[in-house]
């Protein structure tokens, strides 16, 4: 199989890495569980991915992270055909009913009531996030809750993450992660800018862009660091049960 085409798991999380820095065999293995892959297996269990699968994958990746869609509704499309549509370089073509276009979701504010439509779950889910302050609800004239678009994406995320148990309030530590470490990042941005980086302390459009890239790359970094402590102490933790 390998000689027609076929890649590994690792070999298909190293070819889009490039372009899917926070994909994981972790992860390619959770969309399999979930349904949205089917690869081959070798008499011994191993996986192997057809060029067909991954294509699928770069869809599913591409759809999570641009259209901010959840994984329920891109199998639904995945499974209703859309995936067999060659090509990601122009989104249109994929097909896919959206309740609104991705710039007009991001770019205003929702009715915490529209948020089954807009970000497929439900409302109280919504409010528990609200109040494990991931979230900050806003006001309308007329006294109505609203969410900001912007924060549709971290709800869809969140909510995903229900699925291992994470609910609202065992979010909160990330909260207050946050929180604390926004404030390190931004004294290391101004070392960068100051010494290692050269750019200009003055805010323009390129050194907004460069800021940009380069807090891109440190959460990229930092994210390894905080993913290697984890499997470290959770691979601790299962030998001492041994």
């Amino acid at each position: 199989m390998a000689d027609a085409g076929y890649l590994t798991i690792g070999k298909v999380v190293k070819r889009l890495k490039s372009q899917y820095p926070e994909l994981s065999i972790s992860k390619v293995r959770y969309l399999e569980d979930e349904g949205l892959l089917n690869p081959s297996r070798t008499p011994s269990g191993y996986r192997l991915y057809s060029q067909r699968d991954v294509h699928r994958l770069e869809t599913i990746l591409y759809l999570q992270k641009n259209r901010f869609l959840p994984l329920s509704v891109i199998k639904e499309q995945l499974d209703g055909g859309a995936g067999d549509l060659g090509g990601l370089e122009e989104p249109a073509a994929l097909g896919y009913a959206l309740p609104e276009e991705e710039d007009e979701v991001t770019s205003r504010l929702h009715p915490i009531d529209r948020m089954p439509e807009v970000a497929g779950c439900s409302v109280s889910f919504v409010r528990q996030l609200s109040e494990a302050g991931v979230i900050q609800l806003k006001k309308s004239p007329h006294g109505r809750d609203l969410v900001d678009g912007k924060d549709i994406a971290l709800i869809r995320v969140c909510d995903e993450l229900q699925h291992f148990g994470f609910g609202p309030k065992n979010l909160r530590q990330y909260v207050i992660a946050a929180n604390r470490e926004s404030t390190t990042f931004e004294q290391a941005l101004m070392v960068y800018a100051r010494r290692a980086g050269g750019v200009e302390m003055e805010l323009t459009d390129e050194s907004r862009e460069q800021f940009g890239k380069a807090l891109t790359k440190m959460l990229l970094l930092t994210g390894q660091v905080r993913e290697a402590l984890i499997r470290k102490r959770i691979g601790n933790a299962f030998s001492e049960m041994e």
